[in-house]
């Protein structure tokens, strides 16, 4: 289990989000070294209750999950293509779904959290080096099971361009 760095108060950095503004982070997790297609850290301990938010960077191809002002998990994901771009922005989760099939791809969606009325999503999948989505966030299926534990209808996904 990863630790932490603990930001003394005042001194906390702010993240900046794709409209502009900023929030303050009070702790980051502390991962030593470069994380592969398909790691992921989560650490929750002794951090307060409360509703997350999601910072997804496509330039880095990693997501962050903060609760209460701390990461309490990342990891390495896949994105869209050239020809299905993941959107940038600020997003809202619009539905979850624990199983759920893609219509337009046929292909399974494990924890779906919806962002887009079009069908991007967060979901569970192989995340590879060399695949990509269509346009969707993938995320390895342990972390995908922790998001959508924590995840509820409404909390705050920004999407970062690459």
């Amino acid at each position: 289990m990863a630790g932490r760095i603990v930001y003394p108060a005042g001194q906390s950095p702010q993240l900046p989000l794709a409209d502009g503004r900023s929030m303050a982070i009070t702790s980051l997790l502390d991962i030593s070294g470069p994380m592969r297609f398909g790691d992921y850290v989560w650490n929750a301990k002794d951090v307060p209750a409360g509703r997350i938010w999601v910072r997804v960077d496509l330039a880095r191809q990693t997501i962050s999950v903060f609760r209460a002002g701390h990461e309490i998990g990342s990891a390495v994901i896949l994105y869209g293509t050239t020809n299905h771009p993941t959107p940038t922005g600020d997003f809202q989760i619009i539905q979850m779904a624990k199983q759920y099939r893609s219509r337009s791809y046929d292909a399974e969606m494990p924890y779906m959290l919806r962002l887009t009325a079009d069908g991007v999503a967060i979901h569970a999948s192989a995340v590879e080096e060399g695949f990509a989505s269509h346009g969707c966030i993938g995320v390895p299926l342990a972390f995908a099971r922790l998001l959508f534990e924590q995840a509820q209808r409404g909390d705050l996904v920004v999407i970062l361009p690459a």
